[in-house]
């Protein structure tokens, strides 16, 4: 006959077996999600009216969170333990703009001011205040959005959830993140985005009131700054 004690650990056994699951399941999803966005990116996107690209991309973009989403609903988690925070609203967004504005002076217009702006480019460039007002909620609502969703919610928390440890949720999730950028073909790139990953992971853990709703903004505004400083210095 078994013990209290094991069939405690059994019980504990199969939720990291079902978390696992859920893990790759959520991040092959997430891959499949992403190809289907360079897809569509590439042979249909530009086919379209100008009105119709701008909604298309945003919603498109979603689909690299959907199966996360389905993950999600599926298990029965809430947004709360996936790091968002029904308290102190304002002041989260506050923080959020303040880490994606410092983000931008050190990592993109110092580079530029010394004269390295070509190595921190999106390859965008707009003349209009409308293209910077879409480029900034792009950014936020669909790239930010579904990223720190995806990475900073969904699989660290799946992670954090197997080995219940904060320092292999942050490598784990930031590695995936980094891979999660392989379709850009940059091996440097992906690094510097899995190190970037990691600066997410620590403001959220060790700013106040920084959570990932924070973190949505500060990644949105991080990556619309460079479009802008691109814009105006290059």
């Amino acid at each position: 006959m078994r013990s209290a004690n094991q069939e405690f650990e059994e019980r504990i056994f199969m939720e990291k077996k079902k978390q696992w699951i859920y893990l790759i399941i959520g991040f092959l999803g997430t891959m499949l999600g992403l190809f289907g966005v360079v897809s569509f990116n590439q042979f249909v996107l530009m086919s379209l009216p100008l009105g119709l690209r701008m909604v298309s991309m945003v919603f498109v973009y979603w689909l690299i969170a959907l199966v996360p989403i389905i993950v999600m609903v599926v298990n029965k988690d809430k947004l709360t333990d996936y790091g968002f925070k029904k308290e102190k609203i304002t002041l989260q967004i506050i923080v959020g703009v303040m880490i994606g504005v410092a983000m931008s002076l050190i990592l993109t217009l110092i580079p530029h001011l010394f004269g390295l702006g070509e190595y921190v480019d999106s390859g965008k460039r707009y003349e209009y205040l409308w293209q910077f007002i879409y480029e900034f909620f792009y950014c936020i609502f669909a790239v930010g959005f579904v990223e720190e969703f995806v990475f900073r919610g969904f699989i660290y928390q799946k992670i954090k959830s197997i080995n219940y440890k904060d320092m292999i949720a942050i490598i784990g999730s930031s590695v995936l993140f980094g891979a999660f950028h392989l379709f850009g073909g940059n091996i440097i790139q992906m690094v510097m985005t899995a190190c970037l990953g990691v600066f997410f992971c620590v403001c959220r853990l060790k700013v106040k009131n920084c959570s990932t709703l924070s973190l949505i903004i500060a990644h949105g505004v991080y990556d619309a700054l460079i479009t802008v400083f691109a814009s105006i210095l290059l």
